[in-house]
């Protein structure tokens, strides 16, 4: 035990153990790509054996039961979409797109340099902070935050100094425990608003067309204060004297900045606004599209806008510090970004099945809707009811990673629940935001969950899922505490979730 946990109070030594037998039980689990290998068998032997289980939508009256892979035709599904399963793996191709742009900045030096001046006239302690921050307002550019930051507040805090894993962690809870939290609107809101209004419309179509796209905007915005405060506190307090010191074989020790890098700085901060400016002029311009700017053709786009955005200052650097002399350089610097991503394009195959695998089963579906049925036999209300539908959302979140594809099951069921007992549409949408994002950063059928442990095997190579999980259940229990304290208090002084959007129907 480090210097620092045995100065740890006795109630942060009992959270340790306990976080610390979790990781172990946890690690015991074969590795994420033989585990997801696994899970995938089973998802296909329980299909077999609910196979004809069925529920019924009781908005639209639709029927879906369990589909059965354990059989001849799930066999010929299992050879014949093998393939489209790995391809089709939703992060696999914006993490390699990204990584693409981002590793090219890294292997010429870009990054480094740029860390190098950031360690010198950043406010140490503000980093925690900031790095939250960021990690919360990711949610505008989608799932990009999930690729770009936790690597990045890894290398940030390698650079200070600090254990690399818990600037990962930092980040990590910035971007999945913060997904509910924002300044500004994004395309999470846009979705949820059209299919909560589309639920809501079955009690009463007039309050369905008042609702609007900024119906949680209050409660959001506040929230985003609120996580960044706790998020900081569960990092600098829990999660990085838990970790201890560093002792991995990445290098940390920054130099200041050469008269070469200095001039390769300049040279790619300029690259950089110019491409920036391209940018803003396309996503205004030529790009902006007819609708609304957060379903723009560049919004869609933003995985390759990054992948530039990267790129470029990187590719003006390496010339700069001769790094990349011809094309020969650039394509052996691109080569080994690629091969340190070999870890998780294997991962991704087997992760890629399972996801498949379950989707195709409808078993997922068939367990929130049971779901939405013993909430509604439970005969709650008021806070009993609030907390019973937070606890079963958390619950589903494990077997549905997706906000928008569990909020298209869950709206029907839940929105026509509470409005009947006296709850908006939004509020209710509210409750399932905050219960979708404390539990996103300890599922490992969150998409990018793979994702993130291939970032953090770069320091360490025996890290497991329990390793994970354990470091980010502090953050999941915090965010979801703080968010209900936050909640009582919105609710007893009855402020309204958003413009025109009260508490109560």
């Amino acid at each position: 035990m480090n210097a620092q946990q045995k100065e740890a109070s006795a109630p942060k030594k009992l959270l340790f153990r306990i976080l610390d037998g979790i990781e172990w039980l946890g690690n015991k689990l074969p590795s994420p790509l033989l585990l997801f290998a696994i899970l995938a068998a089973l998802v296909v032997v329980i299909s077999g054996i609910f196979s004809g289980v069925s529920v019924t939508n009781p908005t639209s009256g639709e029927v879906v039961e369990v589909k059965n892979l354990f059989s001849l035709s799930g066999l010929e599904y299992i050879f014949n979409s093998a393939v489209e399963n790995f391809i089709g793996f939703p992060p696999l191709g914006a993490v390699l797109v990204t990584m693409l742009g981002i590793g090219l900045a890294e292997q010429t030096g870009l990054i480094n340099a740029s860390l190098k001046g950031i360690v010198f006239s950043f406010p140490r302690r503000l980093l925690t902070a900031a790095l939250v921050f960021a990690g919360v307002m990711s949610s505008v550019a989608v799932n990009a935050g999930y690729v770009v930051l936790p690597p990045l507040g890894a290398v940030l805090f390698l650079g200070l100094g600090r254990h690399p894993l818990a600037g990962l962690a930092a980040a990590f809870a910035g971007v999945s425990g913060g997904f509910g939290a924002n300044l500004a609107l994004t395309s999470t809101d846009a979705i949820l608003l059209e299919l909560t209004a589309d639920a809501a419309s079955t009690i009463d179509p007039a309050y369905a067309d008042t609702i609007t796209v900024t119906m949680n905007y209050f409660f959001a915005a506040v929230s985003v204060a609120l996580i960044t405060i706790v998020g900081t506190f569960v990092t600098d307090k829990i999660v990085e004297p838990r970790l201890g010191t560093y002792k991995g074989d990445e290098a940390g020790d920054i130099d200041e900045l050469t008269a070469l890098e200095k001039k390769g700085m300049r040279r790619a901060g300029i690259g950089f606004l110019l491409t920036f400016a391209l940018m803003a002029y396309l996503s205004f311009g030529p790009l902006r599209g007819d609708g609304a700017y957060i379903e723009s053709p560049f919004f869609n786009a933003l995985v390759f806008v990054i992948f530039i955005l990267f790129l470029i200052p990187g590719l003006i650097y390496g010339i700069v510090v001769k790094e990349i002399s011809n094309d020969k350089d650039l394509t052996k610097l691109l080569g080994k970004t690629m091969a340190t991503m070999s870890g998780y394009i294997a991962l991704a195959f087997t992760a890629g099945q399972f996801i498949a695998y379950f989707r195709e089963t409808n078993l997922g579906t068939v367990i929130a809707f049971r779901g939405a049925d013993f909430l509604d036999s439970t005969g709650f209300d008021g806070l009993g009811l609030i907390l019973t539908f937070l606890g079963l959302t958390m619950v589903v979140n494990f077997f549905i990673g997706s906000s928008s594809a569990k909020w298209t099951i869950l709206a029907p069921v839940f929105v026509p629940i509470m409005m009947n007992l006296g709850y908006s549409p939004e509020f209710t949408t509210l409750l399932y935001r905050i219960a979708d994002s404390v539990t996103n950063m300890i599922t490992p059928l969150l998409l990018y969950f793979p994702v993130v442990i291939a970032f953090a095997q770069r320091y360490d190579k025996k890290l497991g899922i329990g390793t994970l999980i354990s470091m980010m259940i502090p953050y999941s229990v915090a965010f979801l505490l703080a968010w209900l304290l936050l909640l009582l208090v919105w609710v007893l002084v009855g402020i309204p979730v958003g413009p025109g959007a009260p508490i109560s129907y």
